[in-house]
């Protein structure tokens, strides 16, 4: 049996034979390359417990390596290897969170020792992670079941998403049972759900358990800087969920105080609802009868978010807000590239406005594209191909900018999503929704109990094309498949990512207020 995976990255890979027999006796499985680049997209296909990283080499330098790889797995272990003493490449290499660090000539016996002190740290780690999770498991259980108002869910799914993170860290063996506990509070979740959503629309903010959602965003968390005439950056990431927030914040927080919050999406949990519902400040039924000529449903063919700009100018209006804003949607890192060395012109705004579609069309491709399943197969995955986007994104050198200039900024989204698991047949005609999460029609044929379903859309805000229109949710992690042809779309959507149903990825979100800490500076 191999006792851990090893890569050695030297461009005189073949004068360290000798070290590398000697792990083989040892027991450790090596694969050995001579560049960094070659490192980097071994790394794409497998899982290595150890990476020892040559500094000096031609091409890609061992830094540049380490910074590479660090972007994309930032939780791997490497053992930089250099002949140089200099204390500046040394600094340089602790700084990017190296794990170790040997000088050549190098000795066997100190290479085994550096691998059992890695190894041995992980596995302390992960008794000392796996024992705290034991000993939280039965008050979590408890504090599930207790739930009864929306902060109350808003806390159990902080600390679900705590418990994900950390057990993910040490690649633990408890985390299928956070898998299951996890499950469990999403099916009490959408209980509560059924029983609190039509009162929360119907009463609107004069409900007392109604938390902040979709349309109040802009009173809540925008209106408060524009009155006080502070410039604020508003900065919506499409499909968002809070633990890829969480894989990004160590970045966001070189340049800003994070200030969390979550908040509820409304349902669907799908763009066409929930963002619209954001800019306008309006449910979807106000806003279709408002703009009937803008408001599009979903059997029509027309793009469903052609005019959020609108929305945007109208909402502010029609509250009083007279600032002058400006409004971006940024669909490839080129548009977003294009913003940032336009940022003198986007401060003459008192608002701007951004929405990046990234997250969400990669969810989207990750269902057609099966390169991109092989790079996302499951959430620890996913949070981790987002940091790697993130950080390859306008936005860090966007929100650097801001922060110098000494700006707030507001960081949120309109939904998340989930990973499905379960079809469950529901019966359509052509005229009814294809989204797998929720569907609306006239003629709808589904089991009820195996689902969330609206008769009275109008009591949830929701426009109806006839009235005849009903609305059904997906719960827990099921998705709605046609009876037709139902293996094939159970095969080809399982383990997908979706939106639009009932859930706390998809329902319970971020958002961020941020506020500079870095010193003010002029052009």
């Amino acid at each position: 049996m191999v006792k851990a995976r090893l890569l050695w990255v030297d461009d005189e890979i073949d004068l360290l034979k000798p070290y590398i027999l000697f792990l083989e006796e040892k027991g450790y499985g090596m694969q050995c390359v001579n560049n960094g680049r070659d490192a980097i997209e071994l790394c794409r296909s497998q899982r290595f417990d150890i990476i020892f990283l040559d500094e000096q080499m031609p091409g890609l330098s061992g830094l540049e390596t380490l910074s590479e790889l660090h972007s994309s797995y930032p939780e791997m272990p490497v053992v930089m290897v250099t002949k140089s003493e200099d204390e500046g490449i040394m600094n340089r290499a602790i700084g990017k969170k190296i794990t170790d660090y040997l000088i050549k000539p190098v000795k066997p016996s100190q290479v085994l020792m550096s691998i059992k002190k890695i190894l041995e740290q992980d596995e302390r780690m992960t008794e000392a992670v796996t024992q705290e999770y034991r000993d939280l498991f039965n008050p979590l259980i408890a504090e599930i079941g207790d739930c009864r108002i929306a902060d109350d869910w808003i806390s159990v799914y902080k600390k679900l998403v705590f418990w994900e993170l950390r057990l993910d860290q040490t690649q633990n063996p408890m985390s299928g049972t956070l898998v299951a506990q996890k499950a469990e509070a999403n099916r009490l979740f959408a209980k509560f759900i059924r029983r609190s959503y039509e009162s929360w629309i119907m009463e609107g903010r004069d409900h007392p358990g109604r938390p902040v959602m979709s349309p109040d965003l802009f009173q809540r968390f925008v209106f408060p800087s524009v009155d006080k005439g502070e410039k604020l950056f508003f900065i919506l990431i499409d499909n968002f969920r809070f633990d890829q927030w969480k894989m990004v914040k160590d970045v966001v927080s070189d340049f800003f105080i994070c200030s969390e919050d979550l908040y509820f999406s409304i349902l669907p949990t799908a763009t066409p609802y929930a963002r619209n519902a954001i800019f306008s400040g309006l449910m979807p039924k106000q806003l279709s009868g408002m703009f009937p000529d803008f408001w599009v449903y979903d059997s029509e063919d027309e793009g469903k978010n052609l005019y959020e700009e609108l929305f945007i100018r109208e909402h502010l209006t029609r509250l009083g807000r007279n600032c002058n804003f400006s409004y971006h949607k940024i669909n490839r890192n080129q548009e977003g590239e294009k913003l940032v060395t336009r940022f003198m012109e986007l401060e003459k705004y008192d608002l701007n406005i951004m929405v990046f579609n990234f997250i969400d069309l990669l969810s989207h491709a990750r269902t057609e594209s099966r390169m991109i399943k092989e790079l996302a197969p499951d959430e620890s995955a996913y949070r981790s191909l987002t940091k790697s986007w993130f950080l390859h994104s306008p936005l860090p050198a966007l929100l650097e900018k801001i922060a110098k200039r000494g700006y707030k900024v507001v960081l949120t989204t309109d939904h998340g999503s989930i990973r499905v698991k379960k079809g469950i047949k529901v019966v359509g005609d052509r005229e009814t929704a294809v989204n797998l999460r929720y569907k609306l029609g006239k003629n709808l044929g589904y089991d009820p109990r195996r689902l969330f379903d609206m008769i009275r859309p109008e009591n949830a805000g929701l426009p109806s094309p006839n009235m005849s229109t009903r609305y059904i949710f997906a719960v827990n992690d099921d998705f709605f498949v046609y009876p037709n042809n139902y293996n094939h779309y159970q095969s080809y959507y399982e383990n997908s990512f979706q939106h639009g149903g009932i859930s706390m990825e998809e329902m319970v979100i971020p958002v961020i207020t941020l506020d500079s800490k870095l010193p003010i500076t002029n052009y």
